[in-house]
């Protein structure tokens, strides 16, 4: 694919606008090389080499065009671009012979690069990845999300400590991305239908490898000016640009598949906020298939798949009824249904609101958390779907995020596993584990001092860009040249400042945190960046505090802030710290994925055990406080306490203690754990696997099965569910016999069937383990079958008598080979129990 650059370059450089456009490699390290030496200030400025070409002197260009390095910098993308696309990925050796169509992922923001900011935070970094992951593995996959003419907001700092909101204009001429034309040439765009107006959409496509990213925006002049602002920032906090973002992005989104012809077996849902595609997909089957939108949403639910990210039910997008009623009516009328019908789909039991992550709950075969623990969490959050249904038995799996390694990798790092496995390290990691257990305990170290000190190189730099920006005195440019210290102990804290997250945990003893890094003898020095969002003034409060404890004389040059935080200055500080610190309330982080971007750069991580930290830890690879019970959000003090002698006890001595060659050998042998057994555990290649072997193949085969022969099955199925509707008010239980046999429980239960036949339930004798609380349902097998007196079936079945009996619970439920349970059969019985 040749993308433009509008003006000339020199016939050897012409490769570079392809480079530019491609978002797979915004983490190469060589390519990075061949950007700073076009333009080394541009490049550190904006990271962003469509930018860069643009602006990039003539002078310079024609410079460059004779530029051995750089020449061969190019000529070493060109080759091995030329080596990954000829070679097979994953996916085609594996599951080519599935024949599968594209996924369809969508999500609210896409962080690919700091070139295109469409993102916020650790959801968009997730679905970044998970596209670069995709393109490795030779996935078929299509993101879908909005061109943002503002995206999230950009951080200034005043000298008191006040965070800044800025909107800078997101120019898409110099944004790596292209307009989508259609056959007869011209600019496609979507007409999304509103309330007495069409809304039109322009579609822009960014390139990730082999996966393209579709982008949907409203700034079309065509439109009013408000609706032209429908896609301007990221999160808006306006109730109806909210609703109206999540129409463009799910319904507009899928009808772009439409116009492109791209067929989507699976519709993946990366949170709630595009849940109108499930309404849409199945508005498009059923007209497609001439069948109603019932039988359509049956047909289609089977290959959706949705991703909660939120560990509390506060953060799911609601919307007012009336709101919904008003916005989303073309929807339904797409759809050939009543706009109560709609809103039944994403009713919230209790309040009434419209709730997308129930409507994304309702009308996918596959939910899943993004951790172990996110998946219990998650399993309480949906349960009022499920009454009558145990909590493990809410139907939401987990499959654990990771990250993209080959753009989180430092240079220093990047070196040091090729010097351990030269040839493509990323894409064996299981290799460069086994083979960087080899690498020598100097070597090692040595690799470690080198991040650090790029890391220090570049908060001197940045920290000299801001007194330059700012008019400061040469007597502070002076002393931020000479910021930090090379060979201190460097830990890194940089997230969202919110309450849970507890970022002031750190800082709650001012001075004893400034004592611990002003000690001569064993120097500590603390990275900290972080935003609070534009209406969260507690978060902003919490800014304020951090950023004045850093200006205070007995810590500056030792703490430092970095305002603006971005993926850029995430690189920078998961490059080169020691140590990455996570101080959230359990069981808030959902996953919590930048402490994984540490693990290929030998950084260690100190948190709480709470999202991958959970399942990750051992005193081996790292630190952990707190207990593995929900911690309170006012439990400060105590955790402070701990954090601290954690940090005076174990990290620091354990640095600072060196043998008589200057190294640190537990230290050492902590770093090469972590680095080993975590990066190839964690990586988003292994992720993206994972969904596809365990979510993407099945849902495709189901939904395969149920739109066959003009959705027959789904067909049967809805009949099924209707039927089941029904009938199932004639199930009833009968008399409970228990008795006592030498080392086991009998039971025997009289179940009432009515017009049920005994393959249309399950009857089990439900238990829980004793030690993991996990269901143990035990099947109840048929030993009479009814009489006329009682009109019932009486099932038995017997358990070792190692239990009180009252431990155990005869139910029945609803069963049928193709159906998705409880999501498509919530039917359940259970005799004398209140679960």
């Amino acid at each position: 694919m040749n993308h433009q650059i509008a003006r000339a370059l020199p016939e050897n450089l012409k490769p570079l606008a392809d480079l530019a456009f491609d978002l797979r490699w915004t983490g190469s390290q060589t390519v990075s090389r061949i950007w700073q030496r076009l333009d080394p200030d541009m490049w550190e400025r904006t990271r962003n080499p469509v930018t860069l070409l643009m602006n990039v002197h003539d002078a310079r260009l024609q410079e460059a065009a004779c530029d051995e390095e750089l020449l061969a910098g190019l000529t070493h993308w060109l080759e091995r671009v030329a080596r990954h696309d000829s070679e097979p990925a994953w996916f085609d050796p594996t599951h080519g012979g599935e024949a599968m169509g594209s996924v369809a992922y969508f999500s609210m923001e896409f962080g690919l690069s700091e070139a295109l900011p469409i993102y916020s935070g650790g959801l968009g970094m997730l679905a970044g990845d998970h596209l670069k992951s995709a393109s490795s593995q030779g996935v078929p996959l299509t993101g879908i999300g909005l061109l943002y003419q503002q995206g999230y907001f950009r951080q200034f700092i005043t000298d008191d400590g006040t965070q800044v909101v800025l909107h800078p204009y997101n120019d898409p001429s110099s944004l790596p991305v292209r307009p989508v034309h259609g056959e007869d040439g011209h600019w496609l765009r979507v007409r999304l239908p509103l309330p007495g107006r069409l809304l039109m959409l322009r579609l822009w496509e960014a390139r990730v490898g082999r996966v393209r990213l579709l982008l949907l925006d409203s700034n079309d002049p065509m439109n009013s000016p408000f609706d032209r602002a429908i896609t301007a920032q990221l999160y808006n906090a306006d109730r109806k640009t909210r609703l109206l973002q999540e129409l463009v992005r799910g319904v507009g989104g899928w009808e772009a598949l439409q116009k492109l012809g791209i067929e989507a077996d699976v519709c993946h849902l990366n949170e709630g906020h595009a849940a109108f595609a499930v309404v849409a997909r199945a508005a498009a089957f059923a007209r497609r298939e001439s069948v109603a939108f019932g039988t359509a949403l049956w047909a289609t639910r089977a290959g959706n798949v949705f991703t909660t990210h939120t560990p509390v039910s506060a953060a799911f997008d609601r919307f007012d009824p009336s709101l919904i009623a008003k916005y989303a009516a073309p929807l339904a009328h797409e759809a050939g249904i009543e706009v109560d019908e709609l809103l039944t789909l994403g009713q919230e039991p209790d309040s009434g609101l419209f709730n997308m992550a129930f409507l994304a709950m309702r009308g996918c075969g596959h939910v899943n958390g993004v951790s172990r623990l996110h998946g219990e969490v998650s399993r309480k959050l949906f349960a009022p779907l499920f009454p009558g249904r145990p909590y493990a038995e809410v139907p939401v799996s987990h499959i654990t995020n990771g990250v993209h390694v080959p753009t989180w990798d430092s240079s220093a790092a990047n070196s040091f596993w090729r010097r351990a496995w030269p040839e493509s390290w990323s894409r064996h990691l299981d290799k460069a584990a086994a083979a960087l257990q080899t690498r020598p305990d100097e070597e090692l170290w040595a690799f470690r001092n080198a991040a650090r000190e790029e890391l220090v190189e570049y908060v001197r730099e940045r920290l000299v860009r801001r007194c330059h920006e700012r008019g400061h005195p040469v007597t502070h440019l002076s002393s931020c040249t000479s910021a930090f210290n090379p060979k201190a102990l460097t830990i890194g804290f940089a997230r969202r400042f919110t309450s849970y997250k507890r970022p002031g945990l750190l800082f709650h003893d001012a001075d004893r945190l400034a004592r611990i890094l002003g000690d001569s003898d064993r120097p500590v020095q603390l990275l900290i960046a972080g935003k609070a969002h534009p209406n969260d003034q507690v978060g902003a409060a919490m800014v304020r505090e951090v950023v004045r404890f850093c200006m205070r004389d007995d810590v500056w040059g030792r703490a430092i802030f970095l305002e603006d935080y971005d993926m850029t200055v995430a690189e920078a500080l998961t490059g080169g710290v020691d140590v990455w610190l996570n101080t959230p309330a359990r069981p808030m982080e959902a996953c919590g994925t930048s402490g994984m971007k540490t693990l290929v750069n030998g950084g260690l991580n100190l948190s709480t055990l709470d999202g991958w930290w959970d399942e990750a830890y051992d005193p081996e690879v790292g630190w952990a406080f707190g207990g593995c019970e929900d911690d309170d959000l006012a439990n400060v003090e105590s955790d402070s306490e701990i954090l601290y002698r954690i940090l005076e006890e174990e990290v620091i001595p354990e640095f600072y203690q060196r043998d008589e060659n200057g190294l640190p050998r537990r230290w050492i042998e902590r770093v090469r754990a972590s680095m080993t057994r975590l990066t190839p555990r964690f990586s988003s290649d292994g992720m993206v696997r994972e969904y596809m072997e365990k979510v993407y193949l099945p849902a495709m085969r189901q939904h395969h099965r149920r739109a066959a022969a003009g959705a027959s099955l789904a067909g049967t199925l809805e009949s099924w569910h209707t039927g089941m509707l029904h009938a199932w008010k004639e199930v009833q239980f009968g008399t409970l016999i228990t008795r006592h046999f030498d080392d086991c429980w009998r039971f025997e239960v009289q179940v009432r069937l009515g017009t049920l036949a005994p393959e249309d339930v399950a009857v089990e004798l439900y238990a829980e383990d004793p030690a993991t609380g996990e269901p143990c349902p035990m099947p109840m097998q048929i030993t009479q079958p009814p009489s006329n007196a009682t009109e019932c079936y009486v099932y038995a079945a017997e358990t070792p008598a190692d239990r009180p009996s009252d431990h155990f619970t005869p139910r029945v439920r609803a069963m049928h080979s193709e159906i998705i349970s409880p999501v498509e059969a919530p039917f359940i019985l259970w005799k004398n129990r209140a679960v």
